[in-house]
């Protein structure tokens, strides 16, 4: 009997290894090993389809047939390698996709930004949370899980590549461009996001690429408009703004995408950005850290980088610092002209080109372009609203939700007590989160405050809740771009310090940085951190208060003396 259990148990074992074997091996792992098909491909394309190779250009699906028109004809005129969807509907692209691989000789490597999925772009689709949210989880496996249901998102509607990762450690609070697009301050814990995030993709088969090197998180300009700088140590920079970067390259990351930043302690040339700098993406990034996947360059189109680097100069030094693929140039024909012409000059070599196009081919054999099937269209929708990844979003937030005062004042339900306010703060109208309380308990009385209340409209509450025992104050942030400061009128943000002292429970559905911007609100009863006004987040919330979900939420960001990184209780 004992033999025959071993004999089965070695059995499993050796199937398990087979399994485990036969899994695609990361992109990384394929790049020094033999393909027939890169190899071919290769040899049918011209000089001037190499070069075409290394573009990625914009598409929408929200401008009209005019400006999907336009995007065919560069196609087919110009042989691009690859696509940059931006904003849409899932079914449109989907579509649209198939029409522009149809007129592609080679086929194109489309790529979106979809940091919080596919919403960040596309109407219809879900929106996971903001990365700063998910720097409160303390369970990564689902951060994993979320990058498995992004990958099935990416390959529903034929996308290969996802511009995500943000790896960047946003260490300042007023960041204007970054900020909550962060996993927080903490580079371990950015760290292991970032890294659980990439491979829930990548062991899905869909490319990403970590951004933006070497860091855009300690900056307080906007890259899109001028060129930020960096003014650190290279000791700091290699320690902290590098380190997630370092240890995702360890991890078999696929690719990374270059900031538009002058770091003069890594290249010390004037108003140079660092998507245009060999030393910092040759020197550094390949050579002294080892990465050896796809370099792509921020958007060639932003101020941070044609400000003094214009009329395609930027283009043709970027690829000599050793970026791979050029992302959204402001005229790919221009470019490969200049190119030509920078190989005829010796700045640049065939050699050169060679190397990049064969690692952009390798991506597209990784991905399954090799074997191309058009998108089913049928469907699209549905499919992308599935019921798994919505669960998987509310099981985020209840994950997330961080308790950062005042356990024992919370408990709705039995305790509750019989006369409570409910404060809906700036919205305009009554939100999902007071309309659950008042189910709850139809003697509460729910108050609208708009962020612009009046300071007589504000006195008027002050006087009516004098008659109220309990008040639950909701803080709404209802921007797209939630930052660190609320844009409520300073009278309602005193009169927020005045109710926060008086018997209340806030609950803040808000960037966490906010907090720094709302003083007094540390004198309430209780305080819940909720980080973005969402349903699931307001679900969250009533699940807490009415005692059903204990919090493990911790904060991912230092924000002032009365809260720090790790906080939660």
């Amino acid at each position: 009997m004992f033999k025959l259990t071993f004999f089965y148990l070695l059995f499993f074992m050796l199937c398990a290894d087979g399994v485990q074997a036969q899994q695609n091996p990361t992109y990384i792992k394929t790049l020094n090993t033999p393909n027939r098909w890169v190899d071919s491909v290769y040899r049918r394309m011209t000089r001037r389809q190499k070069i075409a190779q290394l573009f990625m250009i914009r598409a929408h699906t929200n401008r009209g047939q005019t400006y999907e028109d336009s995007v065919a004809r560069i196609i087919e005129k110009e042989h691009v390698g690859g696509l940059v969807f931006f904003q849409g509907g899932p079914g449109r692209q989907a579509a649209l996709t198939n029409r522009y691989q149809a007129l592609s000789k080679i086929p194109l490597m489309i790529a979106m930004d979809a940091e919080w999925g596919l919403a960040m772009r596309l109407d219809s689709t879900i929106a996971y949370p903001y990365q700063m949210t998910l720097g409160a989880i303390q369970d990564n496996t689902l951060i994993y899980k979320m990058g498995q249901q992004v990958a099935k998102d990416f390959k529903r509607i034929g996308m290969q590549i996802n511009f995500a990762p943000v790896m960047d450690i946003n260490n300042n609070p007023n960041n204007p461009i970054i900020n909550y697009r962060s996993f927080g301050d903490n580079r371990f814990n950015v760290t292991a996001k970032s890294i659980a995030y990439m491979q829930g993709m990548q062991d899905n088969g869909i490319l990403t690429t970590a951004k933006h090197y070497p860091g855009h998180g300690d900056t307080d300009v906007d890259s899109h408009y001028d060129l930020p700088q960096l003014k650190f140590t290279t000791s700091r920079l290699d320690s902290l703004e590098m380190y997630p970067f370092k240890q995702a390259i360890k991890q078999n990351l696929s690719g990374v995408m270059v900031a538009h930043i002058n770091i003069p302690a890594l290249d010390s040339t004037k108003n140079l950005p660092s998507t245009l700098s060999k030393p910092i993406i040759t020197g550094w990034l390949k050579q002294k850290q080892g990465f050896n996947g796809l370099v792509f360059s921020d958007a060639m189109e932003m101020k941070g980088v044609i400000k003094f680097f214009a009329n395609g100069e930027a283009d043709v030094r970027a690829l000599m610092a050793g970026t791979d693929v050029i992302e959204l140039s402001e005229n790919s024909l221009r470019a490969e002209k200049l190119i030509r012409k920078a190989i005829h000059q010796r700045k640049l070599t065939w050699d050169d080109i060679s190397e990049k196009v064969k690692k952009i081919l390798y991506a597209k054999y990784w991905v399954g372009l090799y074997n191309y099937q058009p998108v089913n269209t049928q469907n699209v929708a549905a499919d992308l609203n599935r019921p798994e990844a919505k669960n998987l979003k509310q099981q985020m937030a209840d994950a997330a939700i961080t308790l950062l005062k005042g356990a024992d004042s919370l408990t709705l339900g039995k305790n509750f007590i019989s006369k409570t306010a409910i404060l809906n703060i700036g919205t305009k109208e009554i939100s999902l989160f007071a309309k659950e309380i008042k189910k709850n308990d139809l003697k509460a009385s729910i108050f609208v405050i708009p962020k612009n209340a009046s300071v007589l409209d504000l006195q008027i509450i002050k006087n009516q809740l004098s008659g109220f025992d309990r008040i639950i104050m909701a803080i709404h942030d209802t921007r797209k771009r939630p930052l660190s400061t609320l844009d409520y009128t300073n009278d309602v943000k005193l009169f927020i310090a005045d109710i926060a002292a008086k018997n209340t429970v806030s609950v803040v559905f808000a960037n966490p940085y906010t907090l720094a911007g709302l003083p007094g609100i540390e004198k309430s009863k209780s305080l819940i951190m909720a980080y973005q006004d969402t349903d699931e987040m307001e679900l969250a919330a009533l699940k807490v208060m009415g005692g059903k979900l204990k919090t493990k939420g911790k904060l991912p960001v230092s924000i002032n003396a009365f809260f720090k990184y790790g906080d939660g209780l």
